[in-house]
């Protein structure tokens, strides 16, 4: 006997409302367990991003072009020319927003109270603007007007620590080409502020070619940084290679910085994990309402059977009360999660446990991220998931023989 799928979505309909009181726990579980998947894994997503784009935003753009030894040993040794015609032609790829040629070495910076051991990058204020976050985080004083501005940007942090402060001389120094020890005074112009204190505490900013001049290093430079258009697709900046030459070494953030890469493939890892696990919590409590509706209507179906109804119908029915039941949860699910999201967009504070967010990278607002894709997934386990979960119970009910179902009291 075969059914009209408009009959069968009608019976199953009203079998999920037969026993309403079971039917809203298992939606409130099903609700629930949506609203974890997808919140949760905003919230995780927005943790990553975050530290990368702090990463990010603190120096190292998305790619960076180096001489193939400076990473192993970052002195002034292992600089290079300039750009040339080709890597300029590949630099003004549309996917590039922006690129800077920087110089960046240790140095040592020493006030008249105190001396400590940071990175001298020499930047072009013109071009660092919208590159990073040095520009716009010059909290005190100003920022460097031109390349050759002879002024120095500090941390709050360090300029503490040197117990010194804006306006005062500080002697910087490093090493030149021939590995002499060269040093100079500096005015402090500006004091920046980080997300980090330890990015504070790390670097100082001079012009860079105020620092060329310092190192009597001529026009070379210790690396070229771009920023595309997103930290997760760097590979349309491929080209950059090749243009490079094979006196220069192209990188991407993910190899420069291996602990943030690699968390962001185990987050990706991740987030399947925790949408299966919740959902194999939940499977347990979906099973178990299927297999007592099926037992409650074991005479009913058993009088389907007996008036001609195939074992395939019966066991698309109790699919299709599975289904519903699925999509009434999912839609709720998804609809409290994206209102969750929208409520937390400002960010949630947890200045509390500020300092072990710094130790990972992170700060402390954090604001969630949600993926499509991560959506799409939670959904996607759960449908399937569920159905499989529903088998069980709709091929027990199939398979009943209308003699002893109709037997039963």
């Amino acid at each position: 006997m075969g059914i009209p799928l408009a009959v069968l979505l009608r019976m199953g309909w009203r079998n999920l409302w037969r026993n309403y009181r079971r039917t809203l726990i298992m939606l409130a579980a099903i609700t629930t367990g949506v609203w974890a998947m997808i919140f949760m894994s905003a919230i995780m997503r927005g943790m990553v991003d975050d530290m990368v784009q702090t990463a990010v935003g603190n120096l190292p753009g998305h790619i960076q072009i180096h001489h193939p030894e400076y990473l192993d040993d970052p002195s002034i040794a292992n600089s290079m020319p300039p750009p040339d015609q080709a890597l300029r032609e590949a630099l003004a790829h549309p996917d590039i927003l922006k690129w800077s040629s920087r110089v960046r070495v240790p140095a040592v910076i020493t006030s008249e109270h105190d001396t400590r051991g940071v990175t001298l990058v020499g930047i072009d204020p013109e071009a660092e603007s919208g590159l990073s976050s040095v520009a716009d985080a010059v909290v005190s004083g100003r920022f460097l007007h031109s390349a050759q501005d002879r002024g120095l940007i500090v941390g709050r942090k360090l300029l503490n620590n040197l117990k010194t402060r804006v306006d005062r001389r500080v002697v910087v120094m490093s090493q030149d080409p021939d590995n002499q020890i060269i040093d100079r005074g500096f005015r402090i112009v500006g004091v920046f502020e980080a997300e980090l204190e330890s990015t504070e505490q790390a670097f100082i900013f001079a012009g860079r070619k105020t620092v060329q001049s310092l190192l009597n290093m001529g026009d070379r430079i210790s690396e070229v940084v771009v920023l595309g258009r997103s930290y997760r697709d760097v590979q349309a900046l491929a080209p950059l290679e090749q243009a490079a030459g094979a006196g220069r070494e192209v990188l991407p953030w993910y190899e420069l910085d291996t602990y943030l890469g690699t968390m962001l493939s185990t987050m990706d890892g991740f987030v399947w994990v925790w949408i299966v696990v919740i959902f194999l919590a939940l499977s347990f409590g979906l099973v178990n309402t299927l297999a007592m509706a099926v037992f409650e209507r074991a005479r009913e179906i058993g009088l389907m059977q007996a008036l001609g109804m195939r074992p395939f119908m019966i066991l698309s029915q109790v699919l299709l009360e599975t289904l519903l039941l699925l999509a009434i949860g999912l839609i709720t699910g998804n609809l409290l999660a994206l209102l969750s999201i929208a409520l937390t967009q400002e960010g949630i504070d947890l200045s509390m446990v500020s300092e072990g967010m710094q130790m990972m990278g992170a700060t402390q607002v954090l604001r969630p991220a949600l993926l499509p894709g991560d959506v799409l997934l939670a959904d996607a386990v759960v449908i399937v998931l569920g159905l499989l979960a529903g088998l069980f119970p709709a091929w027990r009910a199939a398979r009943q023989r209308p003699v002893t179902a109709l037997s039963r009291s």
